[in-house]
Order: C-alpha cells, then sequence, then structure tokens
C-alpha cells in the first residue's frame, strides 16, 4: 500500500490475463481510480512477478494459455496465503470459479463486468486482508 500526492490510499493490484488489449484498458481506467496495476498476460509472468513484488489484490482471468486460473491460484496461495485472489471468468465457467473459492480465492466475477463493480470487489478484497 503507498500513498499518492492526495493522500489517498493506493491499491495494488495484480492483473493477469492473456488478453492483452483487455488488461491494458482495465489498467489504464483502474490507475485514475487509485487503484496501481501491474500487468502480467500469463500464469507463468505472473508468478514471475509476483516472486518480485508484493500487491495488496490479485485479479486473475480463469482461463488462459499457458497455466488455468485454478493452477495459478494454488501457486499464489504456497507464496502469499494471505493474499486475496479474485477471479475473471467467462460466461459458463462458474464451476471452476467455485472450485476456485474453495481452494481459497477471495471471489469471482463474470466478464464482462462492470468497472464499479471490478472495483468494489477489489476495495472488499482488499479491506478483508486487515480483518483477518
Amino acid at each position: 500500500m503507498s500513498r499518492n500526492s492526495k493522500d489517498e490510499t493506493v491499491i495494488k493490484v495484480l492483473l493477469v490475463d492473456d488478453e492483452k488489449g483487455y488488461v491494458n484498458v482495465l489498467a489504464n481506467r483502474l490507475s485514475k481510480r487509485a487503484i496501481h496495476a501491474t500487468k502480467a498476460f500469463s500464469g507463468t509472468e505472473a508468478i514471475q512477478i509476483l516472486r518480485k513484488n508484493e500487491f495488496d489484490v490479485v485479479v486473475l482471468d480463469l482461463k488462459m494459455e499457458d497455466m488455468d486460473g485454478i493452477e495459478v491460484l494454488k501457486i499464489i496461495k504456497k507464496m502469499a496465503p494471505d493474499l486475496p485472489v479474485i477471479f475473471l471468468t467467462g460466461h459458463g465457467s462458474q464451476e471452476a470459479a467455485m472450485e476456485g473459492i474453495s481452494l481459497g480465492a477471495f471471489d469471482y466475477l463474470t466478464k464482462p463486468c462492470e468497472l464499479a463493480e471490478l472495483i468494489e470487489k477489489i476495495k472488499q478484497a482488499y479491506q478483508h486482508k486487515f480483518e483477518e
């Protein structure tokens, strides 16, 4: 967690999704709302970034080419057990998202989701970190 010039809390989020255009747009939109997003375009890249940086929340796509989100979640939970993970999933993947919840994910949203809904979920996950 850090503070920006307006002295409001900046939430550090790792965005993990292999749809580069989607991630770039989302990161840009989040940055305008006191959420600093680091981008990872694969599960492997996400793990490498997590080894070197600390984050407040991870937003993780369920379906990616190199590793699926469930595999990535399992690794994240070994590396940083208290790090909240929010799954983004396409329609029809609710079963997999529920599996993610049972493995320790904070919650999931269905793509495409409203930006306001995602921001609210990120803030809830961030607050949850301090309640435990």
